[in-house]
């Protein structure tokens, strides 16, 4: 298996678990969407997703390391996420 055969497989095992905490918990989704509203008016630099992060790792299940550079693909694309549904509602309005 090559590296990024091994890499993309890491990646999916950990979103598998992501979701089945979701699954798990639906309350998640709304606590992580709230948190990143709240902050995601300060802008969106690696400070404030940083913040986004701790704050989500502190109030819910989901572990997020609080060093950005300590965050794995599947932390990173939850972020990117939220960012992009928050930004896609304050469009709305």
């Amino acid at each position: 298996m090559s590296s990024s055969e091994i890499q993309k497989t890491r990646v999916i095992n950990e979103l598998r678990g992501f979701i089945k905490k979701l699954l798990q918990d639906p309350r998640i989704l709304e606590q992580s969407l709230e948190i990143a509203r709240r902050h995601l008016p300060e802008g969106h630099s690696q400070a404030v997703m940083a913040r986004i992060a701790n704050e989500i790792s502190d109030t819910t299940s989901v572990h997020i390391p609080e060093d950005p550079a300590d965050h794995s693909e599947a932390d990173k694309l939850f972020l990117e996420l939220l960012r992009e549904v928050v930004g896609e509602e304050q469009a709305l309005y």
